[in-house]
């Protein structure tokens, strides 16, 4: 496995453990409903309780989102998010004193046509320290994955229930900062079938790699949150916060007072979720 050197994921990662669980990691989609409503619900997650952020790259044909993602990412390219606005607001997080870890999460597309080493260089320098690019295998390591790793940046690789014994390896390869195991098959936004199968497969990874192993997609409630940290390093929470966004917008889909908090409550309410793993412990 290729590695970046110690880096602000693998930090947080390590200080969850040494509290006796698992890490919150939080979805949000950049520029959803508008670039200012964004900023703050950035701002605010880490004192909610999110331990590492995910911000999504809004993008015009996204394959793996489902219904709530999609329509956030719809809502932030109609209220002009770019790609170098969601650097800039990872480089205002930066400046104003969070170090909490931040992986954009996306396609390759906009990042082709940013251009692969302009867009490493001002990610870097904005302060992002992983990517998660859903459309880029294994066998295209060589166009982002590996450039990243160079750079000092971890790139994130997702295993699947269909992912196998035989394919593991090479989708572990060159991982780093956590694998990202998605629960289910199919897009975001779905419902966990059972909790121990899932434990069953993060157990499977792990013989595989020393990485953590976070679990994400159909995870909605802190009781999830709670059943998933069981067994993973990590748990994911999207389509819950971005439907948390949705539901608190006025009837011409402008931010209200209500959205960061509409927000931060279940970000709440689902570290409290995982703590109570750590108490039972």
């Amino acid at each position: 496995m290729t590695t970046t050197g110690h880096t602000r994921i693998q930090t947080r990662f390590a200080a969850c453990a040494a509290e006796g669980r698992a890490a919150l990691v939080t979805f949000v989609t950049a520029g959803d409903p508008d670039h200012q409503t964004a900023t703050a619900i950035l701002h605010a997650l880490p004192g909610a309780g999110a331990d590492i952020i995910e911000l999504g790259v809004p993008f015009t044909d996204p394959m793996a989102d489902g219904i709530p993602i999609q329509l956030a990412g719809q809502r932030a390219l109609k209220a002009g998010q770019t790609l170098a606005k969601t650097l800039a607001m990872v480089e205002g997080f930066r400046k104003a004193g969070h170090d909490t870890p931040i992986v954009l999460m996306g396609y390759y597309n906009p990042i082709y046509v940013y251009g692969v080493e302009r867009f490493l260089q001002d990610a870097r320098a904005a302060g992002v320290d992983g990517l998660i690019v859903v459309d880029l295998p294994p066998e295209e390591d060589v166009e982002l994955c590996l450039p990243a790793l160079a750079a000092g940046v971890n790139f994130i690789r997702l295993a699947t229930p269909t992912t196998d014994d035989r394919r593991l390896p090479k989708v572990l390869q060159n991982t780093s900062g956590f694998v990202y195991y998605v629960s289910m098959t199919g897009i975001t936004g779905g419902t966990i079938a059972s909790y121990d199968a899932v434990g069953e497969a993060v157990a499977r990874i792990k013989r595989h790699t020393d990485l953590p192993v976070a679990v994400g997609f159909g995870v909605k409630t802190a009781e999830d949150a709670e059943a998933i940290a069981r067994g993973a390093d990590g748990v994911v929470v999207g389509s819950a916060l971005v439907e948390r966004v949705r539901a608190s917008l006025d009837g011409e889909g402008r931010a209200t007072e209500k959205t960061v908090s509409a927000v931060t409550s279940l970000v709440a309410e689902l570290a409290a979720g995982i703590r109570r793993v750590a108490k039972a412990a």
